[in-house]
């Protein structure tokens, strides 16, 4: 083997990589960055249960079991009603996780000798989290029951489960929406980026310049084909979720494939000012990677809820685009919600294209002249 050479090669390919100042920059942040979201975000704990009450007749007994949920500092009463007709509708808008129904008898028969009966609704669509919130209100009400039984007294609460939207409990439910979301990045936002900063290192895109194509309609022209190629791999993930994994589907196809655009509109922009940003193929992959695929992984409650993160880093949430996804993806598919209530996410993908889009042909356009 020749050492000298191999060493000559060794020295080229490292003055290579410090020239590229910004490969450099990504490649020293990447694994900061990794580090403080995996810590932050790899939470299984909840700290922010919102807790629905419905009490039909409202007494000393039933105000003192909440206060005891309060008191946990883990549950936060959101609504309270007399009937259980308020459930449905924040479970439907995502207002509540948990619902406590008390029996009208409630306190009397913890007086006496039959057992007090509540009803404990969850919202299941996150399966693994909607597990969590059952123990939690399980817990809270057996110290509750432990406290009462104390002495002669012997008290009984007997709890009745109902687990909403996921009730056997499937994973698959939780995680197929995420992938989709998932698939739709790398295939937008990662593409393009590369794709067009390939063009730019190469000098191939002036080229491109001398044709009567404005540099507008260039960069619609390399990015249709990743939104046809986006909208085929909808329409795969979505068949295989329905025929291989049984995932439920209780919404609207036509309103999933259309806010399914609108998200593959974002992740095309945000590719776009990727690559405008980038001088080389390798930056642009990399900070594709590091713009798109960790956050979507970790901040967008794929995996892991947004409420168990800390309170700092919800606000670095709300820029991700798969956040809004996820949610209008798990309100279609396991809810079977409409626009009427998710117009609010729409709204914000809209708002997220709309403005990626002019930023990326701003900062597109200049490098191209």
């Amino acid at each position: 083997m020749n050492l000298n050479a191999l060493r000559a090669f060794v020295v080229k390919e490292l003055h290579h990589i410090l020239r590229d100042r910004q490969t450099l920059t990504v490649l020293l942040m990447m694994p900061l960055v990794q580090v403080i979201l995996f810590g932050y975000a790899l939470r299984s704990d909840v700290r922010d249960i919102r807790m629905a009450i419905v009490d039909p007749t409202p007494d000393n007994a039933t105000l003192e079991l909440q206060s005891r949920f309060l008191s946990t500092m883990r549950f936060r009463i959101v609504a309270t009603g007399q009937s259980t007709d308020i459930i449905e509708p924040l479970f439907r808008r995502d207002k509540a996780d948990v619902a406590l129904v008390f029996d009208p008898d409630f306190a009397s028969h913890l007086r006496g000798t039959e057992p007090a009966r509540l009803l404990i609704a969850i919202d299941a669509s996150d399966p693994n989290t909607g597990t969590t919130y059952l123990n939690y209100t399980r817990a809270v009400i057996q110290a509750y029951q432990a406290e009462l039984s104390a002495g002669s007294n012997q008290v009984r609460i007997v709890t009745e489960t109902r687990m909403r939207f996921n009730p056997t409990l499937e994973s698959v439910n939780l995680f197929v929406p995420g992938l989709i979301a998932l698939v739709l990045v790398l295939v937008s936002a990662l593409m393009t980026a590369i794709s067009l900063s390939r063009e730019k290192e190469r000098g191939t895109m002036e080229v491109l310049l001398v044709s009567p194509l404005r540099p507008q309609q260039i960069i619609v022209g390399k990015v249709l084909p990743y939104l046809v190629l986006a909208f085929a791999n909808v329409l795969t993930a979505l068949l295989a979720a329905w025929a291989v994994f049984h995932v439920p589907f209780r919404g609207s196809v036509v309103l999933l494939l259309l806010e399914s655009i609108l998200y593959t509109l974002v992740s095309l922009a945000l590719g776009v000012l990727v690559a405008a940003k980038t001088a080389s193929q390798r930056a642009a992959m990399l900070t594709a990677m590091l713009a798109t695929m960790l956050p979507n992984a970790l901040l967008s409650g794929m995996i892991f809820p947004i409420a168990s993160m800390p309170r700092w880093l919800l606000p670095v949430t709300y820029v991700v685009p798969a956040r809004w996804f996820i949610v209008i993806a798990r309100g279609i598919m396991l809810k079977g919600v409409g626009l009427g209530i998710l117009w609010r996410e729409t709204l914000v993908l809209s708002a997220m294209a709309l403005l990626l889009l002019v930023a990326a042909m701003r900062s597109f356009k200049p490098r191209m002249e």
